[in-house]
């Protein structure tokens, strides 16, 4: 968010500057405190409505967007904490109640805003905790100034707005641009500890800020030598991005006087550059003698080296053929030993079964007679009993 409001004249990222009356274009004034606040709100507004504005799809617009968010929300809180609540609580009647408020709904609006730093745009709750930030914020600035603003102005002078607005206007520079929810929010803890982030933050930003000036720095010289063409493009909150690009044109402005340099002492040494090119024509030469002697070492050792190869490989050659033959030789007597063992047992089985066929035919005659005399039995008792029972009927008669 920089660049400067259209209303007051005021960049209010970038401390020091100082409204001019419409009277009087050439004299300044301070800036009055509500004044600052409400054009604060209003370029935080914008920032909200491009962020609506923009497509489901742009992450990086909408990465960049909140970026500028968190830092401008974090300075404008600050400044309320450490100078307009406690001045206007102590001066002002019955805004007690609104400087509590205020306070609470600054501390939601931090531990949201520490969250979106480090969400990836691309997570489906990021614009879900964006929207939810807008609701807040907006619902916080309708109160201050609906409600919170207008007792300050009907109680202080414009003297005292003036005065309690430019300090704000130069508290701006040592202003934390990262938010800090379990900082206190109330003088005095929260005037040192917010001096401390406030440095910390822009040191943290300004390292930053560097490392990305210095690569893309050289990214432009890597592209120059290969005839191509970059798009410079820095992450980050305004004040990182601001420290990339003064960074870069320092290393840009350090170059350039590099090339002049080198450019003079071309103009200025041209006989050393003689002299060199002739040492250098000597290297060549001596260099290229000793490449060819390297050569020649290089080709004998390679024929000798295929020399012993060619000789391993006969050796070689011989071996498996000897090994081979033996696995031939191996391998028939394998066989021819098989071969007997089978026959052997093909004899084995046989007799075997011969015996046991001449066992079964005997068995079969010895139960054959068996039966055949176990039947003659059965009959001639039959006849037996037959004879009686004939003899019994005769006599019975």
């Amino acid at each position: 968010m920089t660049g400067v409001n259209r209303k007051t004249g005021v960049d209010w990222q970038r401390p020091g500057r100082r409204r001019r009356t419409e009277i009087f274009p050439g004299v300044q004034e301070p800036v009055d405190a509500i004044t600052l606040l409400k054009d604060q709100h209003h370029d935080v507004e914008q920032l909200f409505k491009q962020f609506e504005q923009a497509g489901e799809r742009a992450h990086t617009r909408k990465r960049d967007l909140v970026d500028k968010m968190i830092e401008a929300l974090s300075q404008h809180a600050a400044i309320e904490e450490q100078l307009f609540y406690p001045v206007t609580k102590e001066t002002v009647p019955a805004v007690e109640d609104e400087v509590r408020e205020s306070l609470e709904e600054h501390h939601i609006v931090k531990w949201t805003l520490s969250e979106l730093e480090t969400l990836d745009p691309t997570d489906e709750q990021f614009d879900a905790k964006v929207t939810v930030l807008i609701e807040n914020v907006r619902h916080h600035v309708k109160e201050e100034e609906n409600e919170y603003f207008p007792k300050v102005r009907e109680e202080l002078g414009r003297k005292a707005l003036g005065e309690l607005g430019d300090a704000m206007e130069r508290a701006l520079s040592t202003a934390p641009t990262h938010p800090h929810p379990r900082a206190a929010q109330m003088p005095p803890r929260n005037l040192i500890e917010g001096a401390v982030v406030g440095v910390t933050d822009r040191v943290v930003d300004t390292v930053n800020g560097v490392w990305q000036g210095t690569y893309d720095a050289l990214a432009d010289v890597v592209a120059g030598a290969r005839g191509e063409k970059r798009t410079s493009r820095y992450v980050g909150n305004p004040t990182t991005k601001r420290a990339a690009r003064r960074t870069k044109r320092n290393i840009e402005s350090a170059r350039d006087e590099v090339v002049a340099q080198v450019r003079q002492a071309r103009l200025t040494g041209e006989d050393a550059t003689d002299r060199v090119r002739r040492t250098a024509g000597t290297t060549a030469r001596t260099a290229t003698t000793g490449a060819r002697e390297t050569g020649r070492a290089a080709t004998s050792a390679a024929k000798g080296t295929t020399t012993a190869l060619r000789g391993a490989a006969r050796e070689t050659a011989r071996a498996v053929d000897d090994a081979a033959g033996d696995v031939r030789e191996a391998v028939s007597d394998a066989a021819r030993n098989t071969s007997r063992a089978a026959e052997r047992g093909a004899k084995r089985t046989s007799a075997t079964a011969k015996r046991g066929a001449t066992t079964t035919r005997r068995t079969a005659r010895k139960s054959t007679k068996r039966v055949s005399s176990q039947a003659k039995r059965q009959a001639n008792t039959s006849k037996t009993g037959a004879r009686r029972s004939g003899q019994s009927s005769s006599k019975a008669s």
